[in-house]
Order: C-alpha cells, then structure tokens, then sequence
C-alpha cells in the first residue's frame, strides 16, 4: 500500500484552475502539497516503528520508472517522456584529429624555416663583416701559400685553355668553308669538262684535284672536330668542376675566419654566466666550420694534382695528333693522314651525315 501511495504521489499532476477563479494557480499548487504532505506523514506514522527510513526508500518507486511531463501542468498524456529513455551524451572523443596534426606538421615546418632563414642571416651578417674587414684591412686571414699559388696558375692556365679553344673552333669554321668551296670548284670543273670538248682534260686534272683536297680536308677535319671537343671537355668540365671545388674552399675559408674572429672577440670580453654561455656555442660553431674547411682544403688540394695529370696526358695526346694531322694534310700525304686517325680512334662522319634528311626538312 505504501509503495503505491509514494507512486501516486511521484507521478501526480497538479492542474492550474483557469476557469477565473481569484485563487491562483500557486495557491492551488502549495494547498495540494500540503494535503499530500499530510497524508505521507500519517502513512508513516502507520509503519511498524522497527523498519527505517533506509527500508522506506529501497522499497519506493523506481527512479527509472519515472517519468516527466512535458506538456505543462496538466498537459496530454503523449507529452509524459520515460526517463529511461533519456541517455547521457557519449563522452568518447576520438583521439586522432587530422586537422590538428596538419596545423601541427605545418607549425612544424614554419618553425623549421623560421630557424633555417636564422641561421642564414647570422652567417651572412659575420661572412659580410669579415669580407669588409679583410678588403680595409682590419681583419686576418687564414691563407695557404702554396695552394693558393696552384689555383693561380689553374686560372691563368683555364683562360689560355679557353682561347686555344676559341682559335680552334674558328679554324674549324673557316676550314669547313674552304672544304665546301673546294667540293663546289671540283663539281664545276667536271660539269665544264663534259661540256668543253677543247678543255676536257684540263677541267678533269683541276676537278680531280680539288675532289682528293675535299676527300683530305673531311678527314682534317674530323682530326681538328676531335682535337676541339677534348680541348672542350677539358676546360668546361674538368677546370670547370675543379674551380667549383675552389669556389666552396673559398666559402668556406671566409666562415672559418668569420666565426673565428666571433669567437677571439667574445674571448677577450667579460666571462660572467651569459658570456661563458656565447663563447661555448661560438666554440662549436668554431670547430663545425674549421672541419669543414680543413676537409674542403683536402679536397681541392687532391682534384688540383689529378687535374694536372690529367691535363698532361689528353694534351699530349691531342697535341700529336694535331700536328701529325696537319702535316699529313698539307705534304698530300692522305696515306699517313688516315693512319693519323687510325693511331688516335678518330672515327669520321660519312659525308653529308651532318645534313638533314629531306622528312625533316619539311
């Protein structure tokens, strides 16, 4: 009885009098309230003295059994909602979030630019202040004799190398035009032997002529084509990437100075906290750049003795071979000319290999 006194109490609408009365819908509210406190206090006068509140609660309604209305005092019952049927928002939250990894990897990325662009500055504002000190005199520099004197001399010796170059291309230019000029002579003179009865013999001595002197020039040239491309290869490759090398020596003989006047000048300064901090990252930016130039100097002390081997053995080999070609051509010797090339694996173009075949002319 008790358990269905307490459910009738829980689940009890209150109706709001609207039909005018003066009373108001509180009073009404706070009157029935009063009048359902009064049963309850005499429903529990009537329980057995020994059972406790603790009883009394165990044995009441079902809390997931209640419901609550909706619709207002007095509403539907279609408005009266089961409260098991309310559940708690999910607390799950996942644990990955690519839009926060991305704004991440991309704070990531910006700070590493940040730093690199950083570093890039402090290095280019001590290299800039090094190399106006050395220019007026101010500054010390580390410099190495003997290698010094040998990139002199590879300089000079690229700038000689280059004009020998340009001399030859020109020569192979203007032999080349004396060789067609000598095939066009030697075309006209046999059309005129065929059409001159009188000068038959005299135009087919000169047009036999000038075709063994076409014949001898192609393979001259051949001689001079190959002699220009090693020379070619020699000065635009080989200096070339030797010189680059030098380059990064140079680079890195100006850091080296830089950082280590940064560091003499810390070294002379106040050694409290803050100044023993400078001077041990200036120490290690000190040792990181003097391995490096202490590497690159190896480096280019080791490609410059290559290179001058190197550049005595294709010399001597192109040397000879532009003499002994030339002197062959111009003695009329075309036997000791094609053994010339024979001797050096020069290998000719078969003759008009150079023009272009009549589909890509069009």
């Amino acid at each position: 009885m008790t358990d269905s006194i307490l459910s009738k109490a829980a689940t009890m609408e209150i109706p709001i009098n609207s039909n005018g009365d003066s009373r108001t819908a509180e009073d009404d509210s706070l009157e029935q309230g009063a009048q359902i406190g009064g049963s309850l206090d005499e429903i529990v006068g009537t329980l057995p003295v020994n059972m406790d509140l603790q009883q009394v609660m165990v044995s009441g309604p079902n809390l997931n059994e209640t419901s609550i209305v909706s619709g207002g005092y007095g509403g539907a019952a279609e408005g009266i909602i089961p409260t098991s049927s309310i559940k708690a928002p999910s607390m799950h939250h996942s644990n990955s979030h690519p839009s926060m990894m991305s704004e991440e990897a991309a704070k990531g990325v910006a700070v590493e630019k940040f730093d690199s662009v950083k570093k890039w500055s402090i290095n280019t504002y001590k290299c800039t202040k090094q190399m106006f000190s050395e220019r007026f005199g101010r500054g010390t520099k580390t410099v190495d004799m003997e290698l010094e004197a040998q990139i002199d001399v590879l300089r000079e010796t690229k700038m000689k190398y280059e004009h020998i170059l340009r001399l030859a291309r020109e020569l192979t230019n203007h032999f080349y035009n004396m060789v067609q000029t000598q095939q066009a002579l030697g075309d006209t003179f046999a059309d005129l032997s065929q059409k001159s009865p009188e000068l038959q013999d005299e135009f087919g001595f000169n047009a036999e002529t000038q075709r063994l002197l076409c014949k001898n020039g192609e393979t001259l040239l051949g001689a001079i084509n190959f002699f220009v491309s090693s020379i070619n290869t020699l000065v635009n490759k080989t200096m070339e990437d030797t010189l680059m090398t030098i380059k990064m020596y140079e680079n890195a003989r100006l850091e080296f100075d830089a950082y280590r006047a940064d560091l003499e000048e810390l070294s002379v300064g106040p050694r409290d906290a803050a100044a023993m901090v400078r001077i041990e990252m200036a120490q290690q930016q000190y040792q990181i750049h003097k391995d490096k130039y202490e590497r690159l100097h190896s480096d280019v002390s080791i490609k410059l003795k290559f290179l001058e081997e190197n550049k005595v053995k294709v010399m001597h080999k192109q040397l000879l071979l532009f003499h002994n070609a030339v002197s062959a051509y111009f003695a009329g010797n075309q036997q000791q000319l094609e053994q010339t090339l024979r001797q050096f694996n020069v290998k000719l173009k078969p003759p008009g290999s150079d023009k272009p075949s009549w589909l890509e002319e069009q």
